[in-house]
């Protein structure tokens, strides 16, 4: 029998809300020791995915760059208000802002070699797996090697 998206995905799944600050998202990262969350609004409705790496995206050197430019601009020689450069400093961003879209999700009953073809072609490592456009689940790398360990025969449906 094929190994498919409910057989192996991990139920208990944390995810974030589109207001999230990103602290806020990054304490549930650390507090569950996962790497990425899905972004759903109230009723669970999938709107995207947010993970360690996109957190880290605005900390990167092209930002870094482009905000002591700005500042260099707004200054003009002159100090700028230390109100303005707490603002600055301050991230402001919520998970919308930093989430990706659109997100390679799957059904339940999508086979384990099929999820794995979707996670090696888009280059991810985790699918939500969805039920009526809401967020049941979670395939993870992890699950894949798992399912591997447990079922002799899961190997020869990955292959």
């Amino acid at each position: 029998m094929p190994i498919d998206a409910a057989g192996i995905m991990t139920t208990h799944v944390v995810s974030a809300g589109p207001d999230d600050t990103v602290a806020k998202v990054a304490r549930l990262l650390d507090d569950n020791h996962i790497s990425a969350v899905p972004v759903c609004d109230a009723d669970g409705t999938l709107l995207g995915m947010l993970s360690e790496g996109d957190l880290m995206r605005p900390f990167g050197t092209e930002t870094a760059t482009r905000r002591t430019w700005w500042l260099r601009m707004l200054a003009e020689g002159t100090e700028l208000a230390p109100e303005f450069l707490a603002y600055v400093r301050e991230d402001q961003r919520r998970a919308r802002d930093l989430m990706t879209t659109p997100v390679i999700s799957v059904t339940e009953r999508v086979s384990a070699r099929e999820i794995a073809d979707l996670m090696m072609r888009h280059r991810i490592k985790r699918v939500p797996v969805l039920r009526d456009g809401k967020v049941v689940g979670v395939v993870a790398r992890a699950d894949l090697v798992r399912a591997i360990a447990r079922t002799p025969d899961a190997l020869s449906e990955l292959l």
